[in-house]
């Protein structure tokens, strides 16, 4: 596709980054032998990811602000535009010698996401959308697909550590959908998440407790490839809540239905 200079700009800082990674991830194996060794070792390379997108973007465009997983955030000289950006989602993975992690970059204007790239690097994936212009991976474009059985869809979330105080309302969410549909993954890395939705891989995807650089991007990707985005709670902010509900138009409201039904 045809992009503009922003989303080049992007795009040219998210393959940075993935080839930085990919570097890395070779010699996550080595690493092994030591959780604490491998553990330190992927957060430098997390931090080395955001390091070359944070100099590549802001060069570009120094008004801009800034808010990253591996950096304190940055209030830009226009406050109407800031990059969200995560430089390694799927850490675990990527810890884990998983070849399923990405590089999310979004830009957002005036409260709204209007550019998006996610790049799987050890797939050579690369999804991208403009506001108004359509979702693409490698130039193809995508849409959302659509099922409107609940027992034929393929479904994503997130599902957080027992530390977390969504656990519970995690396992409600399961215990209706997994009987009712045709599977569960949970991946581990979300803006992929929201891209596989976008490519009509997964029907629907959900989570809580999600950072906004986690989906930031994916957002934009599933509605400009035809899909339907909604916060948990109705009204709430996406990005500011953390929690989100995506899927194709056909099956949305009956996700939204299950995942918002509050125990007696």
């Amino acid at each position: 596709m045809q992009g503009s200079a922003n989303l080049t700009i992007m795009i040219n800082a998210a393959r940075k980054a993935g080839r930085s990674l990919v570097k890395d991830f070779r010699e996550v194996e080595n690493l092994q032998v030591s959780s604490k060794a491998a553990g330190d070792f992927v957060s430098r390379a997390d931090i080395a990811s955001e390091k070359i997108i944070r100099e590549m973007l802001m060069d570009a465009r120094p008004n801009y602000g800034w808010c990253g997983e591996e950096s304190d955030p940055v209030e830009g000289k226009d406050p109407t535009r800031r990059w969200i950006v995560d430089p390694l989602d799927g850490t675990t993975n990527f810890l884990h010698g998983l070849p399923h992690w990405a590089v999310s970059i979004a830009l957002e204007f005036k409260g709204e996401i209007v550019a998006a790239v996610v790049f799987d690097p050890a797939k050579d994936e690369l999804y991208v959308a403009e506001k108004g212009t359509g979702c693409f991976m490698n130039d193809r474009r995508l849409r959302v697909s659509n099922r409107n059985s609940l027992t034929d869809c393929l479904f994503a979330t997130g599902i957080p550590f027992a530390t977390k105080r969504t656990l519970p309302a995690m396992m409600r969410d399961l215990a209706q959908l997994m009987p009712a549909s045709s599977g569960m993954r949970r991946w581990g890395a979300a803006s992929l998440d929201l891209a596989y939705v976008a490519a009509g891989r997964f029907d629907g995807f959900w989570e809580r407790e999600v950072k906004p650089w986690d989906i930031a991007a994916g957002l934009l990707l599933v509605r400009e490839a035809g899909g339907f985005i909604a916060p948990i709670r109705e009204g709430e902010n996406i990005l500011e809540r953390g929690e989100v509900i995506a899927a194709n138009a056909e099956i949305f409201e009956q996700l939204a239905r299950i995942i918002r039904t509050r125990p007696e």
